[in-house]
């Protein structure tokens, strides 16, 4: 059974950065990555990969930044008041935050922490790279008609969200 819309995928994957070859991350062998194939839930690039591919198949597939996660965009760094993060316990460079904005709920990066501001990068932590996914392919099904409604996979039990 090949992949293609509404089927629910499952595979294992390595995230090597695109130009050195570094390892970024990878799944755990006890937790592959689900998604349900065509509703993206995944980087298109990726998807466009996947289709056609069928069980036991392993890919390869280098994105650049434009088509991952995009490139840099220095506006996205700002100085905020540290009365937004209290919250969010003890600041750190480095550290993820999930602030509310106007647009709904955002992940930053924080940058710098001062007295009274806080620098964030609330460009995605990988914007700007190249990025090279090793996939391999392990199971292929059928979405359920809720999974397709909710243009998600839902777990064994049922929801997992």
């Amino acid at each position: 059974m090949p992949i293609n819309k509404d089927k629910v995928v499952t595979l294992h994957y390595t995230l090597l950065d695109g130009v050195d070859g570094s390892e970024l991350e990878r799944s755990a062998e006890d937790a592959p990555l689900r998604y349900l194939h065509g509703a993206g839930n995944i980087l298109p690039g990726l998807e466009a990969a996947l289709e056609g591919k069928d069980v036991g198949e392993d890919v390869e597939v280098t994105l650049e930044a434009k088509d991952a996660y995009g490139e840099r965009d220095d506006s996205l760094r700002q100085r905020l008041p540290a009365k937004h993060f209290k919250h969010a316990g003890k600041l750190k460079p480095g550290k993820v935050v999930r602030l509310q904005t106007e647009q709904g709920p955002r992940l930053v990066t924080v940058v710098k922490v001062g007295l009274k501001t806080v620098d964030v990068d609330a460009n995605h932590p990988l914007a700007g790279r190249a990025l090279r996914f090793q996939l391999s392919v392990k199971d292929i099904r059928d979405a359920s008609a809720e999974e397709i409604a909710h243009r998600h996979v839902h777990g064994p039990g049922g929801h997992e969200h």
